[in-house]
């Protein structure tokens, strides 16, 4: 840019001087103006990308400036070259505008984002997306929608570990030490499952096919009461929104992937039509794999096959309704079980579940949604292929295990406050029966059938209301929830009875949450959680019938009369975000009093090898304390690394004794490459888990050691519908195993981990 020369000729007359300067300050303002392109106040107004409403009380930070939505959704702001616009709402979670986002958004005038409910409390989000970073604190590649265990997957945080009894399926998720019906499993904030094998062969997690599934909410704490008691916590699958298109048409995705250890096979796809009211679609899944060698090469029991098929449609009936039915068919055959007397023959789930959603305009109600679901387990488990020597006996075990439940919810803007309310209703039912063939001894050619489950069920209907108002710059959270419990059997045992004299009860469990969460300043935020919710025991706490179920080799027998455990716990966040680093620490404590357990007895096992029998009791007191750490940092060169830090302490305040199953503290790093504006993914890994020496002498708990893992990979998109993607697990061939993994057989030999794992997958989407 070039300015006029100015000299002292004769003809600068003073009747053009004045207009000069005015041109000359013109442009000097024009020049100053160019960093911030424009002192104008800019406005975006935020809409809710499902019903169009404005996101009133989201705060946003842009550069040095800062506000809050008003009750139409706009925020005001001068924009600034090259600044990112991070915006926040307590029902929207955190997301960040890039420059070049932002500069389209402010044309369009609006931008929209999916409410993220999660965000009130403390969570984790596994997206099985490679979304936006906005979106999730744990990015992960399709590789996990291939996998044929839902539960393998919650691994991917270290604040989740699994009870294995086999090292191919039935990873069973424990959280904080919480484990079993004390976290709350649900598809969607409904559906759930109970496993059918008294042993948990078929944990929850193993029955939920992952190929519709877009994400994991992993909700710490007893504070997400809108979808029922979750003691520790509740892990949510959330599934895909429909796929409506005003051009109709086909749609489709194919992945496939092969590891070494153990020759595994995995597939899975799906099939989808879609217009401008319809989004139907089959999905199906197979995975099959055999033993594999762990770090030592020894060779480790793991065959198994695994498949799903389904179907889902979702219908737009009109402008203010949505049908969605959804229905999956799971099915496992031949899957070993080294930890337990027996192995998987068969395992057949049939989950479905109808959803209705009407959408209101120009009144405080929004919404109103109705669902409904049924789960069919149907499970059988022997020992015949077993080598026993001497083989004593046959045995086998058939079971079933019947879920079903409906769930009525509104959602209502109040000024600026939001309220969701409704009640919901879960039936529980088990049968099961054990065969035991005496091949050798006294009772040779007999066979004798023990009562596992005593046809035992519950019911539980709830109400539940969950508020939360902006208060200036920070949000208040409040929920309640009132559970009645009914538990009876219908097939009481005679040796059952000997124990326990009453057979049905009623138990009303209260839950209350309370949270404060608030910016601190540009770059800090924090929040703090109390609550306190009560829990009724399990069918297998009240009514399992001299069955091996715990840590150890001891028969378990129920307890109908168990009082609901009570926990008491406290969440403490504290958050710090830039430009370039995000970081976050959760610390928790958590004061049990009626903690369920169990307690050796005088009574006669079943089986007479067995050292003994346990029943289930109240303890009065317990605590479980512990925090979980994320950090997460974008460097230069398209280089960013993460790691996450998870510890839990866990004590029995009456024995003053560790308690068991507790995992010990997990470190995970990875340093993430990103290149070729994303084609070209890469990464290292490194986990290390300390020693656990904490364990628990009741149960027999034994010390473990730390161990050290290193993997890598890279992905590499050829297209925008092909892609591949090749990695090793446990590089240098550590021979290692998990605190939680059960020991095999009475000699309580450890059940490895697999070693080194190369793996390749490839991916196809249509169109």
């Amino acid at each position: 840019m070039s300015f006029p020369i100015i000299s002292n000729s004769k003809i600068m007359k003073p009747q053009i001087h004045l207009p000069l300067r005015l041109l000359l300050v013109v442009l000097l303002l024009c020049i100053f103006s160019l960093p911030s392109f424009s002192q104008t106040t800019r406005q975006l107004r935020l809409l809710d990308q499902k019903s169009g409403q404005p996101i009133i009380a989201a705060t946003f930070h842009h550069d040095s400036q800062q506000g809050v939505s008003d009750e139409n959704g706009l925020i005001s702001f001068v924009l600034v070259e090259n600044a990112r616009l991070q915006l926040s709402h307590v029902l929207y979670g955190k997301w960040f505008l890039t420059p070049e986002e932002l500069i389209l958004a402010l044309e369009r005038g609006s931008v929209s984002r999916t409410e993220q409910v999660i965000n009130l409390q403390p969570v984790s989000v596994i997206s099985l997306k490679m979304t936006s970073e906005k979106d999730d604190k744990i990015q992960i590649s399709d590789q996990e929608r291939l996998h044929h265990d839902a539960g393998a997957i919650l691994n991917l945080n270290p604040a989740v570990a699994s009870i294995r009894k086999s090292g191919a399926f039935g990873f069973d998720p424990v959280m904080r030490g919480f484990k079993y019906e004390q976290l709350n499993v649900v598809v969607d904030g409904l559906q759930s499952a109970n496993a059918a094998c008294p042993n948990r062969m078929d944990p929850p997690t193993s029955q939920i096919a992952l190929n519709r599934i877009k994400q994991i909410e992993i909700l710490k704490g007893p504070h997400a009461l809108r979808y029922g008691i979750g003691l520790g916590g509740t892990i949510n699958f959330i599934q895909e929104s429909p796929n409506f298109n005003p051009s109709p048409g086909a749609y489709g995705r194919l992945s496939s992937m092969y590891e070494s250890n153990g020759q595994v096979f995995r597939n899975e796809g799906r099939v989808g039509f879609s217009g401008q009211n319809h989004d139907i679609g089959i999905l199906g899944s197979w995975s099959q794999g055999s033993d594999y060698l762990d770090g030592n090469g020894a060779v480790v029991p793991a065959e198994f096959r695994r498949g799903t098929i389904g179907m889902y449609s979702d219908f737009k009936l009109n402008a203010s309704n949505l049908l969605q039915v959804n229905v999956n068919r799971n099915f496992a055959r031949d899957v070993d079980f080294p930890s337990l007397a027996m192995d998987l023959r068969s395992d057949d789930t049939w989950m479905g579940n109808v959803r209705h959603t009407r959408f209101f305009s120009g009144r405080p109600l929004q919404t109103w949604t109705t669902s409904g679901y049924f789960t069919l387990v149907d499970h059988f488990m022997d020992n015949f292929s077993r080598e026993l020597n001497p083989r004593m006996m046959n045995a086998s075990t058939a079971a079933n295990t019947q879920n079903i439940g409906a769930r009525t919810e509104g959602f209502w803007l109040l000024g600026k406050g939001k309220l969701y309310g409704g009640g919901d209703f879960r039936h529980e039912a088990a049968q099961g029966q054990r065969a035991r063939e005496f091949l050798m001894g006294p009772n040779m050619g007999k066979t004798m059938y023990d009562n596992a489950w005593q046809d035992s069920r519950i019911d539980k209907l709830g109400i539940f209301a969950s508020y939360q108002l902006p208060i200036g710059i920070s949000t208040l959270s409040l929920a309640g929830r009132l559970d009645a419990n009914k538990a009876q059997a219908h097939d009481v045992a005679g040796e059952f009875t000997q124990v326990n004299q009453d057979a049905e009860i009623m138990q009303l469990n209260p839950g209350l949450s309370v949270g404060l969460q608030r910016d601190l300043g540009s770059h800090f935020h924090g929040g703090i959680w109390l609550a306190r919710v009560k829990r009724s025991g399990s069918l297998t706490e009240r009514f399992i019938n001299y069955f091996p179920v715990g840590v150890d080799p001891y028969e378990m027998v129920g307890n109908p009369t168990l009082q609901p455990e009570a926990n008491n716990q406290a969440d403490l966040i504290l958050g710090f975000h830039s430009k370039s680093i995000e970081a976050e620490v959760n610390f928790f404590a958590a004061y049990l009093t009626d903690y369920i357990t169990a307690v050796k007895t005088d009574l006669k096992p079943r089986i007479a090898t067995s050292p003994g029998v346990r029943q289930f009791v109240n303890v009065d007191q317990s605590l479980k304390t512990g925090f979980e750490l994320s950090f997460r940092q974008n460097l230069a060169w398209g280089l960013s690394q993460q790691m996450m830090v998870a510890y839990t302490y866990g004590q029995n305040l009456v024995l003053s004794e560790a308690l068991p199953e507790i995992a010990p503290l997990d470190l995970r790093y990875a340093l993430l490459g990103n290149y070729f504006d994303g084609k070209l993914q890469a990464a290292v890994r490194l986990r290390h888990v300390m020693g656990q020496d904490r364990v628990s002498e009741s149960f027999g708990e034994k010390s473990t050691p730390k161990f050290t893992l290193f993997d890598v990979d890279a992905s590499y998109n050829f297209t925008a519908n092909i892609g591949m993607k090749l990695g090793v697990q446990n590089l240098f061939d550590q021979a290692y195993y998990e605190h939680l993994n059960r020991p095999i057989g009475t000699n309580r030999v450890p059940l490895y981990a697999p070693g080194r794992n190369f793996y390749v997958m490839l991916r196809l989407t249509l169109p």
